[in-house]
């Protein structure tokens, strides 16, 4: 029998990465996107053309509205993007996103009698967001492990977190070696319409390091 994955897809560069590794690993993968009251489309127009490249993963989009929460610049356009590293957790981390996110992921996974849940949470080359930490994961793993039918039957829904140790530069080499396709990517907090990046935003300098590390041509389209 073959094994099911639900892959929490965003249309950055990990999140495909990550798409890339459940494929290769023979998981029946189903993408699942969100569409969260993000300040721009172009992630969301990112997965389209992503989910082109893999026609035999059927895909969902969730509609949320994390706006009307706010206390992010990510869902607040009155919240400006900082255009260089600050201190401590950025006003870019959306509270409680991956929480959120895992959990309707954790639903879907039940319904589709899923294996598990694939996320591109990185712990080294990140902007310090709570949620993306080694820890994180493995208390939410604990979660699901009492929360679920199958978990409660000895069938646990297992969270894999294929990138969580690696360098930007290791997840691009590691996607390249995958066939992954990066122009197609968005990873700008602050993208335009078009889907440019701003070049300047957390996301932009770490993408551009890790290009620039693995020794990759970055295919981003800057404003």
């Amino acid at each position: 029998m073959s094994k099911k994955a639900v892959v929490l897809l965003s249309g950055g560069l990990d999140s495909v990465t990550t798409l890339a590794i459940a494929v290769a690993e023979g998981y029946e993968c189903s993408a699942l996107s969100f569409d969260y009251g993000q300040r721009h489309r172009a992630e969301l127009n990112a997965v389209s053309r992503i989910l082109k490249k893999y026609p035999n993963v059927p895909a969902k989009t969730i509609h949320l509205d994390l706006d009307q929460i706010g206390g992010s610049a990510l869902t607040d356009t009155g919240i400006e993007v900082p255009k260089s590293p600050s201190e401590g957790i950025p006003v870019t981390y959306v509270p409680a996103r991956n929480t959120i996110f895992l959990s309707l992921a954790l639903a879907w996974a039940e319904v589709l009698d899923a294996d598990a849940i694939f996320i591109g949470v990185n712990a080294v080359d990140y902007s310090g967001y709570p949620d993306c930490r080694p820890e994180y994961i493995e208390a939410f793993q604990t979660l699901a492990n009492l929360a679920t039918k199958r978990g409660v039957e000895g069938k646990p829904i297992k969270l894999q977190t294929p990138l969580i140790h690696l360098s930007k530069a290791e997840i691009i080499q590691k996607g390249s070696a995958l066939g992954v396709d990066y122009s197609l990517t968005v990873s700008c907090y602050a993208a335009d319409s078009n889907g440019r990046a701003c070049g300047q935003c957390d996301s932009c300098r770490l993408r551009a390091i890790g290009f620039n590390e693995a020794g990759i041509k970055d295919p981003t389209i800057y404003k």
